[in-house]
């Protein structure tokens, strides 16, 4: 799933709450090309798209993913929140991945270690796929920030289609021991195999969904 915006490009969705119908996509802010200011998001739409072709990113360069889509045809719901860990709003009904179609569970910011994780993104159509990563580094972050782990590209086949992080790929999730971390958001220009991801707690949070809820009822 995608957020097509003039100003962002494509990206990808993180995650979708199902009793709630809110999700999270992106992972950072959208900004004005211009001013470099937040985008103020009225009345906005993510719809479905389906990945043509990528441009590679080597050094230097950031790559990207190109996609076709329309906004008539392919809405799935709205925007209404555009804030530093990505872009949020309800969907019109549920969707599927055909990979994780079952609720997971999140690991909060100090429960993400370090070493070998999953990441999902599409690189050819709509065909959703798990390919191996990194967690170089990850901070356990007691308040909400947007650079709290550092990954890196291992999976030889993204490697060889992307060259690494391309923009596109950003909120693409990070999963590790079966539990949601994170997504992906930005590229290291200088080495496109790696790059910044923010933990899943945050965008959770911003989407208004309550991942407390059972540690405070365990603790009542």
């Amino acid at each position: 799933m995608y957020i097509r915006d003039s100003a962002a490009g494509i990206g990808t969705m993180t995650f979708f709450e199902p009793e709630s119908k809110r999700y999270g996509a992106l992972g950072h802010v959208i900004s004005d090309m211009d001013t470099k200011k937040p985008i103020e998001i009225n009345n906005g739409t993510i719809v479905r798209s389906t990945v043509t072709a990528i441009q590679k990113g080597n050094n230097g360069t950031p790559g990207e993913k190109q996609a076709k889509f329309s906004i008539k045809e392919n809405k799935i719901g709205s925007i209404t929140k555009n804030s530093p860990f990505g872009i949020f709003g309800k969907l019109d009904k549920s969707i599927e991945n055909g990979q994780y179609d079952k609720p997971m569970p999140i690991a909060l910011s100090h429960e993400v270690k370090e070493g070998p994780a999953k990441i999902l993104t599409v690189i050819d159509g709509e065909k959703v796929e798990e390919f191996d990563v990194e967690i170089v580094s990850s901070v356990p972050q007691k308040s909400p920030a947007t650079k709290g782990m550092v990954i890196q590209i291992t999976d030889p086949r993204l490697l060889e289609a992307t060259g690494g992080i391309v923009q596109g790929m950003s909120g693409s999730p990070i999963i590790q021991n079966g539990k949601v971390i994170g997504a992906v958001t930005h590229v290291f220009v200088n080495d496109p195999t790696s790059g910044y991801g923010v933990h899943i707690e945050w965008m959770l949070q911003d989407a208004g969904v309550d991942i407390y809820k059972k540690e405070k009822q365990k603790a009542s």
